[in-house]
């Protein structure tokens, strides 16, 4: 089948969705690529805003033939239209249909789940690359551990990341985390290894997986540490890497665990925001929900471009080997996280997808509901290398 574009970005007019626009636009010259969502008039606002000569696509996300003709004219799409349990199930469920790659920027872990109960066989047996969770949920924890275990040459027992970050918070991501407290998840949710095919956990890593951890100080990287607010999710997309890694003969280690925490240089800034996180998730839980989310902002409606600017990621990579010798990795750049640096890790993505389609792990006719690491892997971290995001180590 002949595809006339390389990349769709559906959910186009959208805050993070701009930022993608305008990033292809500044990064991209030699592809053919186009602008999707619901709008007409709203996207030709983009297209007038950064001055673009691209196609356009109407389709709303439950008009299964509009999303068709997406599909079936695109090799990659790139979908910012969360919450992606409300809008994109019906894209993914078309680029399967249609063998378009897929990469998003969801930390929907639930709904990942989701994805991979409806499409992971049909994708996998028609080598189509679904892979979520391309922003800052979940490269920098996906992509550091499996970093870490190209520069060590002997298995892996755990890996324990640490993260910091400055920036600022969007509509969008406001309305997922708010969508979310009137989902009925279930128990089985709360599973660390929710994401994991059948029969790929261990009883020493169900023992060991825990996603509980609390304050305390940390001698390697001198930072006091606790609970991260993304973990919840990231934790998730590391041990699905790791099980599918495994399967192609390609994993950490046996009986490989991970663990993730945000870390502070003060006591009292980790006792600080350990409790807004605490509060924060009461909030979701609960109706209180409904009284807080009108004083946030609406989709839409993003940071600063100065905030944008003035953000930064670091993340720490603790890698316990065999006698218990620990080495340290990073992986960090500059930019908002959850926006200026999530619309380049999932352009990127994209475009690793299109132009380093003979490099990518598990060979050509690989596929499957996948991830950030066992999906495009090292070929990914080249290219964010080559683009602002530093990955060291050992340290």
């Amino acid at each position: 089948m002949t595809k006339d574009y390389d990349i769709v970005i559906y959910g186009a007019t959208g805050f993070t969705g701009k930022l993608c626009a305008k990033y292809l636009s500044e990064n991209t010259n030699d592809i053919n690529w186009a602008i999707a969502g619901r709008n007409k008039e709203k996207l030709e606002d983009v297209k007038k805003e950064f001055s673009l000569d691209v196609d356009i696509f109407i389709a709303e996300s439950n008009d299964e033939k509009a999303l068709d003709n997406i599909t079936q004219n695109t090799k990659v799409v790139l979908s910012t239209a969360g919450p992606f349990h409300r809008y994109s199930s019906n894209l993914v469920k078309s680029c399967v249909k249609n063998s378009s790659d897929y990469v998003d920027i969801t930390g929907e872990f639930f709904w990942i789940r989701e994805m991979i109960d409806l499409h992971h066989e049909e994708a996998s047996s028609k080598g189509v690359r679904i892979v979520p969770a391309c922003g800052y949920d979940s490269i920098p924890s996906d992509l550091g551990t499996f970093f870490a275990s190209t520069k060590i040459n002997e298995p892996i027992k755990r890996i324990e990341s640490f993260h910091a970050g400055q920036g600022g918070v969007s509509g969008g991501t406001t309305e997922t985390g708010f969508s979310m407290g009137d989902l009925k998840l279930g128990k089985k949710m709360n599973d660390p290894f929710v994401l994991n095919p059948e029969k790929s956990v261990s009883k020493e890593q169900k023992l060991l997986g825990s996603d509980s951890v609390g304050l305390k100080k940390n001698s390697l990287i001198n930072s006091w540490t606790g609970p991260f607010i993304m973990a919840v999710s990231n934790t998730r997309v590391v041990r699905r890497s790791a099980a599918l890694l495994e399967l192609n003969q390609e994993g950490y280690g046996v009986n490989f665990t991970y663990q993730e925490h945000a870390f502070y240089k003060k006591f009292s800034t980790a006792l600080l925001v350990t409790f807004v996180t605490l509060l924060f998730g009461l909030i979701l839980s609960t109706p209180l929900r409904k009284l807080i989310r009108p004083l946030l902002p609406k989709p839409g409606e993003g940071p600063s471009k100065e905030t944008m600017e003035n953000g930064f990621f670091d993340s720490f990579f603790s890698a316990e080997v065999g006698g218990g010798e620990k080495k340290l990795f990073r992986v960090h750049g500059k930019g908002d996280p959850g926006y200026k640096v999530t619309s380049k890790f999932v352009c990127e993505s994209a475009l690793t997808l299109i132009k380093e389609r003979e490099k990518l792990p598990g060979g050509q006719g690989y596929g499957g509901v996948l991830t950030p690491a066992s999906g495009l892997g090292q070929p990914l971290i080249d290219r964010l290398s080559s683009n602002g995001v530093n990955f060291e180590g050992p340290l």
